[in-house]
């Protein structure tokens, strides 16, 4: 339930919308709003903080950009809190796992298919062989507090007994721990897409909805390719980051 808003201060530089953003921020980082939490409709909340509505839905517009707020219309919608985003970082090299544990979280996996498969074109180029070389593929929804964030499909080489391991964790550490194949750097793409309907049923969305492709190579220390994947993420529930720097040039 959302507290009482705060007396908004007239003449600082500080925009009436900027000021309420920042209240219902606070809200939600002090836990007086979660996820799914409903806020008062726009008439009255505009009315408690002594604004008017068109003030108010510059606020409410800007956290629904940030994906911070789930406006619904019609009768029974309004605006609610969204679930918080995973900020997945693409700088490094840290796999899905990885990345939900730093946003204090836990991952889960649903294996769709784990099989030993001829190599398409496509994965063969990816993982240097020859076409139709048996490759292992295995595809999982990977979540986290049981909801569904993304859908992944990667393909590695033909080593002993991958499939037999349990799949439901870290495959990158298995990767390593198992094989001495460690995932050192990866070249990666992103396109974005559509969900199509086998994809947007095992992701909880409806078809048409936008999703973020990643494709992407990934390799061990000595440039050997050991994964082909192309993961499917929900832009609403994952926030993907790259951090770049410039490079120190120097005269010859």
């Amino acid at each position: 339930m959302v507290g009482i808003p705060p007396e908004l201060e007239r003449g600082t530089g500080v925009p009436a919308h900027v000021q309420i953003e920042r209240w219902l921020l606070r809200s939600i980082g002090d836990g007086e709003l979660a996820p799914g939490d409903r806020l008062p409709g726009e008439r009255e909340l505009a009315g408690r903080l002594g604004v008017s509505r068109m003030t108010l839905r510059q606020a409410l517009a800007t956290l629904e950009r940030d994906g911070v707020l789930l406006r619904v219309p019609g009768r029974s919608g309004g605006a609610f809190v969204a679930e918080p985003r995973i900020e997945c970082d693409l700088t490094g090299l840290a796999g899905f796992t990885e990345q939900v544990r730093r946003a204090h979280l836990r991952a889960e996996a649903r294996v769709l298919r784990a099989a030993r498969v001829p190599s398409s074109a496509a994965v063969a180029r990816a993982l240097q062989v020859a076409e139709g070389t048996p490759v292992n593929e295995i595809a999982r929804v990977r979540s986290a507090g049981g909801s569904p964030l993304a859908l992944e499909r990667s393909y590695f080489p033909d080593l002993p007994g991958l499939l037999g391991h349990d799949l439901t964790g870290s495959l990158y550490a298995l990767l390593a721990e198992r094989y001495d194949l460690e995932p050192r750097t990866a070249d990666e793409q992103l396109t974005p897409v559509i969900a199509r309907q086998g994809e947007a049923a095992e992701l909880g969305i409806e078809p048409g909805t936008p999703l973020m492709l990643i494709e992407r190579t990934a390799h061990a220390g000595d440039g050997t390719p050991v994964e082909y994947a192309r993961d499917l993420f929900r832009p609403d529930r994952v926030r993907i980051s790259v951090r770049s720097g410039v490079t120190e040039r120097r005269d010859p």
